[in-house]
């Protein structure tokens, strides 16, 4: 098979399925897994792909947020090993505010003798909050299809009335010029409301973030602490390491 034929075999693999390891792009093409690797490689500076652990998908614009199917099926060693340090962090009877998403859901199992009381505005958090006896606020706002997340005025309004002695965010981008980002405006507004009102800031984010920039500011790395994994690549690692604090994560 041509390079090109490869690349464009790859391209509809990806369209197809969204998501693909190296080993299925090596059965697809008859390429060998080098070959395979610097063909993404070469997508990827074309932003055609965006490189995963062990895989690619295709490269989405700023503006789009995947959805909780997609991002459940991505890096959930990792995300299990960073939500476990981050409860560690929490103090007993501690008042928090836990973002939506698929790494801070992650959390609920690990705080169960915390005894902390929780204000969330991830929908799929309520039940688990609830099923394991954990107190549990729920903000307003507009539901969000997709991401199953509560945000915009509504919703940072309710948190105004809480004062949290930690907020744990879920994040799209994490670049050290750039900042906190993720696509959704009224979500960055839901996000920024909540470190304003916390006294400890936690960003949890896997290794595939960093670097990233989406559309919606959010603060700057400054104004939280971020816990990722052993993944993350050591430039941005060094990076951000000169302007926040960074706990990287065995996973």
């Amino acid at each position: 098979m041509l390079h090109a034929e490869r690349k464009e075999t790859i391209l509809n693999v990806l369209q197809a399925q969204d998501i693909a390891s190296i080993q299925e792009l090596v059965l697809v093409t008859g390429a060998s897994e080098s070959t395979v690797r610097r063909d993404l490689t070469e997508l990827e500076s074309e932003n055609y792909v965006k490189r995963l652990h062990g895989g690619a998908s295709l490269s989405k614009r700023k503006l789009e947020e995947p959805s909780i199917a997609e991002k459940e099926s991505l890096n959930q060693e990792e995300k299990k090993a960073i939500a476990q340090w981050a409860a560690s962090q929490i103090n007993r009877r501690d008042c928090l505010f836990i973002d939506a998403g698929t790494t801070t859901i992650e959390m609920i199992p690990f705080l169960i003798e915390k005894e902390a009381v929780v204000v969330t505005n991830g929908i799929p958090h309520v039940p688990l909050l609830l099923e394991h006896g954990i107190q549990t606020y729920v903000t307003g706002g507009k539901a969000k299809s997709g991401t199953s997340a509560l945000t915009g005025e509504k919703a940072a309004e309710s948190l105004r009335g809480f004062r949290f002695d930690a907020c744990f965010l879920g994040i799209n981008g994490i670049d050290e010029e750039n900042g906190l980002t993720t696509p959704d405006p009224e979500e960055a507004y839901v996000k920024k409301t909540a470190i304003a009102l916390s006294s400890r800031r936690w960003v949890l984010a896997d290794h595939s973030k960093t670097g990233e920039v989406s559309f919606s500011y959010v603060e700057s790395v400054e104004q939280a602490g971020i816990i990722t994994s052993e993944k993350i690549d050591r430039e941005h690692l060094e990076k951000l390491r000169q302007r926040t604090e960074v706990k990287v994560v065995k996973t």
